[in-house]
């Protein structure tokens, strides 16, 4: 991901550095292993730990000869280590793939932490948003189409809850990414002891995989990038309801807009909904790595490496995109204007044609057959279309004509909005536990 969405905490995660920092980690800890075992000297021990992790520079130059990153990285780090002979025993009885798919399990439990608690942050903005509004008045659309009364309160209800389950399936997806496999070149262990592999995982925090080939098969991973495109794409569910609400034909909300800020280069009364869109775009980057990483799973026989390019740009795009997806939406949603007054307005723009579905059902309950009744609203509902007169008129004219009379009292009280919102406590009810 590039470095203008690219967060310094996330960042820091997928970093060159970082990365041969977590290398080292796992393999001072089965080193230790196997000198707890009495499988390699004792003193090979220390002077590795001691070792400084090579510099990505130091690695990329070895690694400019060998083609491989793995023997790159052992060299550049034994150059470290004092003296050079203690590093002998480093990977010892590994592959490359123990190695590669533990750390790589680390980057993953870290950057979804990370993820997790601005999850957390953004489910909490959403439902505090959501009680804010629960009672102010929006129109419901379908199909772009005004259809019946609602609150904004209830919309963002709707993603709030979204939000939170997207929470709970990457908290899921943790522990299914959370897993060490140490287990030598075709997972046989044939010059590595399981137990080596227990200890290891246990002291970081994984699970020992239950079975593994050269690699983890990628199943996990594949949950893992599939949680972060729906949570991106829950992201983008809001931020497209801004944009909604946002047209000049709408105005009724606005993304914040500070002091100094430009709309446009040619138009100096533009205030677009630019972090929306941006929202948007990067939510469909992040979809964009589920396919190739879901590729990843069938690989040829114990592996191959079709996967591992993949990975390295998938991965770090998908949690660094979804990261900053996270941190953009909790600022749309904590800055938002929400303008309470056009939203009643729209509301009471089409002349009463949102109360049509109680009508039907009153005449409906008044004894005309639900074809005949939907034809008698339907009709008047067509005249207000086109020309403008106000529902109410529309059908008392319709009811005239047709010889009825209709209770007018009775149109009073079902031409509310109100009406329509009286079930909706439970809902909010439901909002306000929500953590």
């Amino acid at each position: 991901m590039i470095e203008r969405y690219t967060l310094p905490e996330m960042g820091r995660v997928w970093s060159e550095a970082h990365k041969y920092e977590l290398w080292c980690q796992v393999e001072v800890m089965v080193l230790e292993a196997h000198a707890a075992a009495g499988v390699v000297p004792a003193d090979s021990v220390e002077p590795v730990r001691a070792a400084a992790p090579p510099t990505p520079e130091a690695v990329a130059e070895i690694e400019a000869v060998t083609q491989h990153d793995v023997i790159a990285f052992l060299s550049a780090w034994a150059d470290n280590t004092s003296p050079r002979e203690a590093a002998a025993y480093v990977h010892f009885g590994m592959t490359s793939s123990d190695l590669l798919d533990t750390a790589l399990a680390l980057q993953l439990v870290e950057a979804t932490d990370i993820l997790l608690a601005k999850a957390d942050a953004l489910v909490a903005a959403l439902r505090d948003l959501g009680l804010t509004h629960k009672d102010t008045v929006r129109v419901g659309r379908t199909h772009g189409i005004h259809a019946e009364p609602t609150t904004w309160g209830h919309r963002v209800a709707d993603i709030a809850f979204a939000m939170a389950r997207s929470r709970d399936r990457l908290r899921a997806a943790r522990q299914a990414v959370a897993v060490a496999k140490i287990s030598g070149a075709v997972g046989t262990y044939s010059n590595i002891s399981p137990d080596v592999e227990v200890a290891v995982a246990s002291r970081l925090g994984l699970a020992p995989a239950p079975a593994a080939t050269q690699v983890v098969i990628r199943d996990g991973i594949s949950e893992w990038v599939s949680a972060l495109a729906v949570m991106a794409t829950v992201c983008e569910a809001f931020a497209l309801e801004v944009r909604h609400g946002q047209r000049t034909e709408v105005r009724e909300l606005w993304e914040p807009f500070g002091k100094g800020q430009k709309g446009s280069s040619a138009m100096p009364h533009k205030k677009n909904p630019i972090a929306s869109e941006r929202i948007a775009g990067l939510a469909r980057i992040v979809r964009a790595q589920v396919v190739p990483v879901m590729e990843g799973i069938p690989l040829w026989h114990e592996r191959d490496i079709s996967h591992s390019s993949t990975e390295r740009i998938a991965l770090p795009d998908a949690a660094i995109g979804t990261d900053y997806l996270l941190h953009l939406t909790t600022r749309l949603v904590t800055g938002l204007v929400v303008d309470v007054d056009r939203m009643r307005s729209n509301l009471e723009s089409s002349g009463g044609l949102i109360y049509t579905s109680t009508v039907l059902l009153e005449l409906v309950d008044g004894g005309l057959s639900r074809e005949d009744a939907y034809a008698f609203v339907q009709a008047a509902a067509m005249r207000t279309w086109e020309t403008g007169i106000p529902f109410r008129e529309t059908l008392t004219a319709q009811a005239k004509e047709a010889g009825k009379e209709l209770d007018e009292a009775r149109l009073d009280e079902v031409c509310r909005p109100e009406r329509y919102l009286a079930r909706l406590a439970p809902v909010f009810e439901r909002l306000a536990a929500l953590t």
